[in-house]
Formats: structure tokens, sequence, C-alpha cells
């Protein structure tokens, strides 16, 4: 086995372990573009790892941070080190012209994470989400293949809808972190404040909070809705892996809803079979062929 290819595999085990979402749209693709998207999911995963390592200290954290980086930079200049995750990284990011500075704001993203932070306002938050997620969107997009450039500011969007279901549905573990990322301007409108996150004063069934969620999940479903026409878009084979990726993410944002937007007491999540059923209809989708409609 070559160095590249076993640095795939190294990279598919990473995603079958730890994407439990992403990797059931994985298995939808050529076996080519499958592998790229490990790859580039083993990179992120592992930046998003040292962000969330609270065994360690700030400090160390941001070295380790600050040593990625330099890691990913030599990768992007051709000389990956020959284990790991990189050569596969490497490769993808050559094989599909995928433009280095997504991974650069990426790593800026992490870092931001480390402050103790809060956000005045949505546009702050955007920037944020942009980092976080939607260079992931735009990253996907040249690994599916696209052919107007109409569709990188919809993958942008389909990113910052991601962004919005994982924060949503992450209030509680986020806090924990020291972390709100509700905008500080929206609490105050709904008589909320992040301190009341942060010390878990927050009930699920205080009105406040439900106002406030209502229109939070509002405007990630209209995120997802502004997104919809990058399904047509992208590579007519790999529109089926996408479809399945909106709808596992679209899905999650519904069943938190379903759930009264109880966020607080457990963690939302979709059931095993729920996402196993998405996938079996991403097939029949592939079968018939066309574009499929926004979940």
């Amino acid at each position: 086995m070559s160095e590249v290819d076993a640095s795939y595999a190294h990279c598919r085990r990473i995603a079958r372990t730890r994407a439990r979402n992403f990797y059931y749209a994985f298995t939808l693709l050529p076996r080519k573009q499958s592998d790229a998207m490990c790859a580039i999911y083993a990179f992120m995963r592992h930046a998003d790892d040292i962000a969330d390592d609270d065994s360690i200290s700030l400090d160390s954290r941001r070295q380790q941070l600050e040593d990625w980086r330099g890691e990913l930079l030599a990768a992007l200049e051709g000389n990956p080190c020959s284990e790991g995750l990189f050569p596969a990284f490497q490769n993808t990011v050559q094989r599909y012209e995928i433009p280095p500075q997504y991974f650069q704001d990426l790593i800026d993203g992490m870092e931001s994470d480390l402050e103790a932070r809060s956000y005045e306002s949505f546009e702050d938050l955007y920037e944020y989400c942009y980092r976080a997620a939607s260079v992931v969107g735009m990253t996907t997009v040249h690994i599916f293949g696209f052919d107007s450039d109409a569709a990188l500011p919809l993958a942008e969007k389909c990113g910052i809808a991601f962004q919005l279901t994982n924060i949503l549905r992450d209030i509680r573990e986020d806090a924990g972190f020291g972390r709100v990322y509700l905008p500080e301007i929206e609490l105050s409108e709904f008589g909320l404040s992040s301190a009341e996150f942060l010390d878990g004063s927050v009930r699920p069934d205080d009105d406040r909070f439900l106002r406030l969620m209502e229109f939070q999940w509002n405007r990630a479903d209209q995120y997802y809705r502004e997104a919809a026409p990058l399904l047509a878009l992208v590579s007519s084979r790999n529109r089926p892996a996408l479809w399945a990726l909106v709808t596992i993410y679209h899905q999650l944002l519904e069943r938190i809803r379903h759930l009264g937007y109880n966020v607080l007491d457990k963690r939302v999540k979709l059931s095993v079979w729920k996402k196993l059923w998405i996938v079996a209809r991403a097939m029949t989708l592939r079968t018939i062929g066309g574009t499929p409609s926004f979940p």
C-alpha cells in the first residue's frame, strides 16, 4: 500500500468512528470522492478536537493549533508529513483545487473557540459560522463538482444553516465550555442574558427561552431554504449525497422543534435508523436520477 493510500485508509477510519452525521452521506459518493471527504473531515475533526480538549490548558491548545497550522502550511506547499492524514489531505486539496484559505479560516474559527467570548450581534456570529462551517460547505462542493460559480455562495449559506443547527442543539454543552453563541443583542430582546445560560438558571419551559428558540429556529430554517438551489448545481451523480447531508441536518433541526425546543435537558439527535432511512432514500434518488427536492 502506498503512503497516500495508507493515509486515505487512516482518514476513513477516523470518519467511520467520529463522523456520526456526515459519514452516512460519504458512503453515497464514488470511492475517490468519498475518500476525499474523509480526508477533509479528518483534518477538520483534529482541529476541533484540539479546541475542545479541556484536559489541557488554553495555552497548550493555542500552541497545538499553531503547530497544526504549521503542518497545514507544509502540506499545502507540497511537503506533508509522511504519516497520518496529511498525505491524503494534500492529495485531496490538489486534486480538487480547493482554495487553501478555507483551511486557514477554519483554524481561525477554532482559535476563536478558545476565548470565553460572546457575540454581540448576528453579524458577529455569522463571521464565526463562516469560519466553522461555511468553509466546510464550500470545500465540499469542490469535491462534489459544480459548473456555476453560484454554487459557492449557496454552499456558504448551507454551512451557516448547519452551524446554526449545531448551536441550537449544543446550547447546554457549549455553556459547559463557557461559550454562549447566541447573540447578546438577541438574548436581551427576549429578556435573557448569556450569564443565565452559563450558570444553568434558564429552564426549558421558560417562555423567554421558548420565544428565543422559535426565533432562532426560523432563522436556521430560512438559511436551509435559501441554500436549496445548491442541489441542482452540483454534479448530478453526487446530488443524492448532498441531499442526504442536508436532510440529516434539517431533520435534526425539525426534531429540536418537535421536542418543544428542549435542548437543555438532553442532547437532541437522530436515531441510527432514521439516518439509515435517509441514506436508503438517497440511494433510490441516485437510481432514479434528476435533482432531489428540498427535504
